[in-house]
């Protein structure tokens, strides 16, 4: 795979998203060259994908989102990409925002952007939870976050490497990549982005992603206080 003229790589982490999975491929095609992450799926996520025209690299057995998003990072820079824009396989990402992570990314060559939900949009326990998170993360980096767990970013060739050492298997991956920025002194930055619900299944674990988030949130501070 050679991509597009701009070397950007769209990767998708999906795990039994068969009902989605084409559409999002196919929103996501006129703008970027797609690599959809089968995580040990059991259903036919990965023959779906294929179909609207992805390029598929599984990982058996089912080893998390962070594990996936990591085996992406790989492929993109064995592949000579200059960045990768991850997005969610359930089709809360509109591919529609693609544009505004690209047009920051060449003005302000950022190592990382992350897509800024509009919170008020938001089911009431979700508003509640991610408030809550928002509180926790900006605390333990000591600035703040308006939106830690948005799943829809792009990260900038060094910001892939930078975050392959990371040992967070979930979600919590994704909160981790902010403080390796900030961390590495790499640019940050966000853009506007519409998050669509449609009553989804959320693969989240509830008490186990308040444990490791809360472990994480803890490590943070504790590095931050050591700088």
């Amino acid at each position: 795979m050679t991509g597009q003229a701009d070397g950007i790589l769209a990767v998708i982490p999906a795990y039994n998203e068969a009902e989605h999975i084409a559409g999002v491929v196919a929103g996501v095609r006129p703008y970027l060259p797609v690599l959809v992450v089968d995580d040990g799926s059991a259903d036919d996520t990965a023959a779906r994908a294929r179909q609207a025209g992805a390029s598929v690299l599984a990982q058996k057995p089912n080893q998390g989102k962070g594990a996936a998003l990591r085996a992406g990072f790989r492929h993109a820079l064995a592949e000579g990409f200059a960045a990768v824009i991850t997005l969610d396989a359930d089709g809360q990402h509109d591919p529609a925002d693609l544009p505004g992570f690209l047009e920051t990314f060449q003005t302000h060559h950022s190592d990382l952007i992350i897509g800024q939900r509009d919170f008020s949009q938001m089911p009431a326990i979700r508003q509640m939870s991610n408030r809550l998170g928002r509180w926790l993360f900006s605390w333990a980096v000591g600035q703040p976050i308006p939106d830690n767990q948005s799943g829809y970013r792009l990260l900038s060739r060094r910001m892939m490497e930078a975050i392959l050492t990371s040992q967070e298997q979930g979600f919590e991956f994704e909160v981790e990549m902010i403080a390796v920025c900030l961390r590495q002194g790499y640019r940050l930055d966000w853009v506007p982005i519409r998050t669509i619900y449609a009553g989804e299944t959320s693969h989240i674990h509830p008490l186990k992603h308040v444990w490791y988030f809360g472990r994480m949130v803890w490590r943070v501070r504790q590095e931050v206080k050591r700088q």
